[in-house]
């Protein structure tokens, strides 16, 4: 698996998304292509985050605001009001950049299929872009993409 590169095994060209596209618009190029995210990039290709359907999914999902209890003229919050915010926020957003997730997990071409599947499983993300030193998008991993490289090794050995 060492010898199998994120350049071997990545999808491109890849399809992307502004930041002021809204999320309907996101809805449909998902929706059409088929895929589940795609990367958000700026007019020059550079990566400024990761969009997927779940972001989209947080929009429709009820909100729930986080449990609590009062001491004495205090508020202690019994869960992650972080979260909540997050949540909120999302939910109510209108544009790509409102919903992406910023610094998403990214690779180089020359990371190794095993460094692409360890980074997957430990991260818990979906899809990996792939970048060039100055941040441009060249391609894009899913886990498809990971078992396919992973199938390609077994059969060659």
């Amino acid at each position: 698996m060492d010898t199998v590169k994120a350049a071997d095994i990545m999808v491109a060209p890849v399809i992307t998304i502004g930041t002021g596209a809204t999320v309907r618009e996101l809805a449909r190029i998902l929706s059409e292509n088929n895929i589940s995210g795609v990367p958000v990039v700026d007019e020059e290709n550079k990566l400024l985050g990761v969009v997927s359907e779940e972001d989209l999914i947080v929009q429709d999902a009820e909100l729930h605001f986080p449990h609590y209890i009062q001491v004495f003229d205090g508020v202690i919050f019994l869960e992650s009001v972080h979260r909540f915010e997050e949540r909120f926020r999302k939910a109510f957003a209108a544009k790509v950049e409102d919903v992406m997730t910023k610094e998403p997990v990214t690779v180089g071409p020359g990371a190794t299929l095993r460094d692409v599947a360890t980074l997957m499983a430990d991260r818990d993300v979906n899809r990996i872009p792939v970048l060039d030193e100055e941040g441009h998008v060249l391609g894009i991993i899913a886990r498809g993409d990971v078992l396919r490289g992973i199938a390609a090794t077994e059969s060659q050995e």
